[in-house]
């Protein structure tokens, strides 16, 4: 490789590295190596630190459009992708951000749980960027999964946002720890990163007396595209484009859809991704000349503007012609009070090309039996939605952050 230099540090580094004074000595370190300097291969990084105390440090100047870090997809769908996104796209969507919700929000004074990792776009963007510019406090969460962590610090810290996805609110509405706190400081609730399943979301206003506000975004936008008002969120919705963002619906012909149908959603605006790090191919498939990046979602906009999210193209399952969308049956299914959490999948089927298949996680000790679950998708489906055959598992394939990996469940 190109690298010329490991720099080596330990965890009791962290603290007093994150100093600006401190990072501009370490800068100055390695322009001495640059020019000449030697010191030993693997050098600690306090050593390094040390080395360029003396040294002037000279600032470089940035422009909106320099690349900031690689950014890289989930790999839900398909292999991960490095995003390129440039200073300006991180900064433009911080701001549209505190634009859209900048009247909800108070400065100095909000304290948000973060349960999402800072290496994910969504996590960075709102906790990083977003609560840091207002001048707000994150509880951050090593380990989101262990719900008892959780529950404590929440406690603790008695939080006014909780950031999170749908798989995470699942998880915390069956803790009977979770059922037990005061939410009274509890202002707002954020959801992103997948599908906001409206049983969910009810039973956490229910619980907590606050509507999650759903939002979409992906990687390659920075993230946050959409979202709902904080005060008064449109359930079923992912909310209203952000300030400066366009978007449109298209046809796989690439024809522009009228209001309420559905197609391809396709984003334009400053923070949308300069493209795939050395993919120029892969680029070219999603980011039209003119800054149109197509998102692979199948999406609906109606006629005040609010986005309905069907479910990913990649995802769709086709029984005899006809489309059946994911979201729409995993809905119905975990509305079933015996089911914790679900994922449809397409299977193939000598008659119809494909079948609806359901991967189920029940409560413990549930009688729950095939018949049953058919009768209640029967109820609320078409036929041909409704699941032809069930897996049972423990729990369900997930990303990092939650995130449930449909493409693991069809092998």
């Amino acid at each position: 490789t190109q690298v010329q230099q490991v720099i080596v540090t330990d965890i009791d580094d962290a603290p007093g590295c994150l100093k600006p004074t401190v990072i501009n000595r370490l800068l100055c370190c390695v322009k001495k190596r640059e020019s000449g300097w030697r010191f030993p291969s693997g050098v600690n990084l306090r050593h390094a630190l040390r080395s360029g105390r003396r040294s002037k440090f000279n600032g470089v100047q940035r422009e909106p459009n320099d690349l900031a870090f690689l950014q890289y997809t989930g790999g839900t769908t398909g292999p991960a992708r490095g995003a390129m996104l440039s200073q300006g796209n991180l900064l433009a969507n911080c701001r549209q951000a505190l634009t859209f919700w900048g009247d909800f929000l108070r400065p100095g004074k909000e304290v948000f749980l973060a349960p999402l990792p800072l290496y994910h776009i969504y996590g960075f963007t709102i906790h990083c960027m977003m609560v840091l510019a207002i001048g707000g406090h994150n509880i951050l969460l090593p380990n989101p999964r262990d719900l008892s962590s959780v529950v404590a610090a929440f406690k603790a810290s008695r939080p006014t946002g909780v950031v999170g996805l749908n798989t995470l609110f699942v998880g915390l509405l069956h803790d009977p720890g979770f059922r037990q706190l005061d939410f009274s400081s509890l202002r707002l609730t954020t959801s992103g990163g997948m599908a906001l399943i409206a049983d969910t979301a009810e039973r956490w206003q229910k619980l907590t007396g606050i509507l999650p506000a759903e939002g979409y975004g992906l990687t390659e936008t920075s993230p946050i595209v959409t979202a709902n008002k904080l005060e008064r969120p449109k359930l079923g919705t992912i909310g209203l484009p952000l300030p400066d963002t366009q978007l449109k619906v298209i046809d796989p012909q690439g024809n522009e859809l009228p209001v309420g149908e559905p197609g391809e959603l396709c984003v334009k605006g400053p923070q949308v991704m300069r493209g795939y790090w050395r993919r120029e191919e892969a680029t070219a498939d999603v980011l039209s000349a003119d800054g149109w990046f197509r998102t692979g979602d199948v999406a609906t906009i109606d006629a005040e503007g609010f986005v309905r999210i069907v479910d990913r193209i990649k995802d769709i399952i086709i029984v005899s012609g006809f489309n059946v969308y994911p979201n729409e049956v995993e809905s119905v299914l975990v509305s079933h009070p015996a089911i914790i959490e679900a994922a449809v999948i397409g299977i193939p089927h000598p008659t119809s090309g494909e079948a609806v298949k359901a991967v189920i996680v029940k409560t413990l000790g549930s009688p729950l039996t095939e018949e049953e679950i058919t009768a209640h998708c029967k109820s609320q489906l078409t036929a041909y939605k409704v699941p032809r055959s069930y897996e049972y598992r423990d729990h369900l394939p997930k990303t990092n952050v939650g995130k449930v990996l449909r493409r693991e469940l069809r092998g």
